[in-house]
């Protein structure tokens, strides 16, 4: 089967907290990861996408990890056109951008030599799984004011010429990328600079998200991301962290509906990658096993 299953980052504090996935004895980081790694073949790092990572962690992670192991990395939010505090980057990369009293620094804020460097320490950070051949996907999951227009598509463009040699996987938020008049050209965009699309599972009454497309854009992968279907949480301004925000717990009957596109998915390319972002307490680890199992019958 070229279907690998796995969740969104294996360290979430009530994953930890609910005593349900991990041993009693998994108490250390590297216990924990391998103990995931003896249960999934594949895992989303989310870290990365709150604070750049580094080359030292990257070196850790494939040496506690079996040979076929799959990284999925999420990419730094200043690159995906999120908000992002000063104090999320490198301390010499914070200090040499002009500060003008502002809270959040954007994309557009960075002058370009900073960028530079910036996206060079990002492709550095990735090398040791890369060499290994664990380095999966490089997922940037776009802002979700990113819009579908000259300006959002330069920025992907960039991105995937940043990038260029590495497997880029893109989501986008923002429902103008799939609705009715951009689709056929997003997708096009996509399979020019061979970036793979994200095909998302999320609360279908909400409006800021993308529309579900099930269409492939690089053969190499295929890629889906479960988000739950929980629209009470989806925009909640209280739900603090990810976990609040996703949590929902799919039935076995709603695995197996989306065990059905999946599997018709993945018969389009070399690969398919599916993670669980229900990331509450082991919801996103039950629901791969299911989903695992479901698919091999």
């Amino acid at each position: 089967m070229n279907i690998l299953c796995g969740s969104a980052g294996w360290t979430d504090k009530t994953l930890i907290a609910c005593k349900r996935f991990y041993p009693p004895d998994c108490r250390s980081a590297e216990a924990r990861l391998r103990f995931y790694a003896s249960q999934f073949s594949l895992v989303e790092v989310d870290s990365s996408y709150y604070g750049m990572p580094s080359a030292s962690n990257s070196a850790l992670w494939a040496e506690r990890t079996p040979a076929d192991f799959t990284f999925d990395i999420k990419a730094f939010r200043l690159l995906t056109g999120h908000q992002t505090l000063r104090e999320a980057l490198p301390k010499d990369i914070a200090m040499a951008i002009p500060h003008a009293g502002e809270k959040n620094l954007y994309y557009r804020d960075i002058p370009a030599e900073i960028l530079d460097e910036l996206w060079r320490r990002y492709r550095e950070a990735l090398e040791p799984l890369r060499q290994v051949g664990k380095l999966g996907a490089v997922l940037f999951q776009f802002a979700p004011w990113l819009i579908c227009g000259d300006e959002g598509r330069a920025h992907v463009e960039e991105c995937a010429e940043r990038m260029h040699g590495y497997t880029v996987a893109v989501e986008f938020r923002n429902n103008s990328w799939l609705n009715a008049e951009h689709v056929f050209g997003t997708l096009e965009l996509l399979k020019r600079y061979k970036l793979v699309h994200v095909i998302v599972d999320a609360p279908e009454e909400v409006t800021n998200r993308a529309h579900t497309v099930w269409e492939v854009t690089n053969p190499d992968l295929a890629f889906v991301r479960l988000h739950g279907r929980n629209a009470a949480t989806w925009s909640a301004t209280g739900a603090a962290t990810a976990a609040g925000r996703f949590d929902y717990d799919y039935s076995d009957d709603e695995l197996r509906q989306l065990s059905t596109p999946i599997r018709d998915i993945s018969n389009r390319a070399v690969r398919t990658h599916v993670i669980f972002n229900n990331c509450r307490e082991d919801q996103g680890q039950r629901n791969a096993r299911t989903l695992i199992e479901i698919l091999r019958t």
